[in-house]
């Protein structure tokens, strides 16, 4: 994917790492594996922003995080044309008696994410977490699941109708390819459930391509891995696709970013995955940007100093992230 920013209009990387704090955050429940949420906060002429990219990510995806977090911590950003966001819960992949506790932590949200396809698990496993989290909601609350392009075109025909009886408001990428994507679309389009991708948007060098291919009925946009707020705008306007803004386990901080994003759309169909602050044990804003009556309000959000020093990354961790910074600015300005 080609960065999205001239290097020209670039803050020096001295004074961004200047401008650094790097924080180690635990989680409430292991998501995807993550028992401590890492992140560098920058601050700019415009505020504080966010570079949070997955421990595994190379310099090259890395700096379209990267891109995000120095447009918004130096540049302004669109108007917004809402000053709420509603937002769904998020269930991580665990035991059906614990989905009462998770969606206790984010109040008032009429709609969940449920992750499934969670390696080592069974069709089983995610059969009966969805369907406590069905009790829990009840008939009218909305259901979506997220497999994160952990099935083959056979294992998600397979798991949709299993999974059918719970009124599923849409699949989130669940194959990795456009190519089984555009089938299993094909293969559920009397089923009425709707596909959505996340990881060919993201991930992709074409962030295009899944739409033109019919791959999909819904977009997935983050902030920071598309390379900031209008970024995501263009392509989402590029698209022809409704939207949903989601987070990648953020902190307050990245989470107003997409809030910026999801206030700034034209159109809002659907609840967005803005209230992952509530998956963390720790955050380093007061008050934290977590649900509240099922939205969070739109503001930038600045650090609590105490909270940064309490919840600071180690010497060696800082050191590590200050050098991942480097080598994702040297893409930028490669």
């Amino acid at each position: 994917m080609t960065p999205p920013t001239d290097s020209a209009a670039l803050p020096d990387v001295a004074e961004v790492l200047a401008a650094t704090r790097v924080v180690s955050l635990p989680m409430t429940t292991p998501f995807r594996g993550v028992t401590r949420r890492e992140a560098a906060l920058v601050q700019g002429p415009e505020g504080w922003a966010e570079f949070s990219p997955f421990l595994e990510y190379d310099a090259e995806e890395a700096s379209m995080w990267l891109a995000a977090a120095l447009d918004f911590a130096w540049q302004p950003q669109p108007e917004p044309r809402r000053e709420r966001i509603p937002v769904n819960a998020t269930v991580p992949a665990v035991d059906p008696a614990q989905v009462p506790d998770v969606l206790a932590r984010f109040d008032g949200c009429r709609t969940a994410k449920v992750k499934v396809a969670e390696r080592g698990q069974s069709l089983a496993d995610d059969v009966a977490r969805v369907r406590a989290v069905r009790s829990a909601l009840g008939p009218e609350g909305r259901i979506r699941i997220d497999a994160n392009a952990g099935w083959n075109v056979d294992e998600a025909e397979h798991a949709a109708h299993a999974m059918s009886e719970f009124d599923l408001e849409y699949i989130e990428q669940p194959c990795a390819t456009i190519d089984e994507l555009v089938e299993i679309r094909r293969r559920l389009v009397d089923w009425d459930i709707p596909i959505a991708a996340d990881e060919s948007v993201r991930k992709a060098d074409d962030p295009l391509a899944v739409a033109r291919a019919g791959a999909a009925d819904i977009l997935i946009v983050k902030a920071q891995p598309l390379g900031g707020v209008r970024r995501a705008l263009s392509i989402v306007a590029d698209a022809g696709l409704p939207a949903v803004v989601s987070s990648a386990l953020d902190t307050s901080v990245g989470l107003a970013q997409g809030a910026a994003l999801a206030a700034a759309l034209p159109d809002l169909d659907f609840d967005c995955g803005l209230g992952t602050a509530a998956l963390l044990a720790a955050d380093v804003a007061s008050p934290r940007l977590i649900p509240a009556g099922g939205s969070i309000p739109v503001h930038r959000v600045a650090p609590d100093p105490e909270l940064l020093a309490e919840h600071a990354a180690s010497a060696e961790r800082t050191t590590w992230w200050h050098e991942r910074i480097r080598m994702a600015y040297a893409v930028l300005t490669d």
